[in-house]
């Protein structure tokens, strides 16, 4: 299977958009704010490029911290059509991104999987990741009414 990794440019947005309905369900962004963001920069968007549409994409974000005195980088999103999967592709995005993460002054790279996602962490540590020994933990407001957005309130 042939495939080029590029970077996403703003013309991708309607492919993406079908991607990311595929990977995260429908609804979270729409074609427009997708081109929107990715006109903006800032967040780095790597594509798998086929001869006529996108295989797969990976996201990744440069952060930044006063604790700290390098940038740490996370991949944040990676997604492979199924059809397209176990052919390197994958395995090139996430290449393709710690590079450019390092080359933006990363010193490490991090990603978040399920825990039972197997198939994932068996590619993940083949590319060189290790689990960190670190437990994520996510807040969500379960009222969204505008109250206070601080969980210990």
């Amino acid at each position: 299977m042939e495939y080029r990794i590029r970077g996403a440019v703003p013309g991708d947005a309607a492919q993406l958009y079908q991607l990311n309905t595929l990977f995260n369900g429908p609804g979270s962004q729409s074609v427009e704010a997708m081109a929107a963001t990715l006109s903006r920069g800032g967040e780095l968007v790597l594509v798998a490029a086929g001869a006529d549409r996108l295989l797969g994409f990976c996201c990744g974000q440069l952060k930044e911290s006063f604790c700290y005195s390098e940038p740490a980088g996370e991949i944040t999103e990676l997604y492979v059509r199924r059809e397209c999967r176990r052919n390197g592709i994958a395995r090139a995005l996430i290449g393709a991104m710690g590079d450019a993460l390092r080359q933006q002054g990363a010193e490490a790279v991090t990603l978040l999987t399920g825990a039972d996602n197997f198939r994932a962490r068996a590619l993940y540590e083949s590319c060189g990741y290790r689990t960190s020994g670190e437990v994520h933990y996510e807040w969500t407001d379960p009222s969204h009414d505008g109250e206070s957005s601080n969980p210990s309130q």
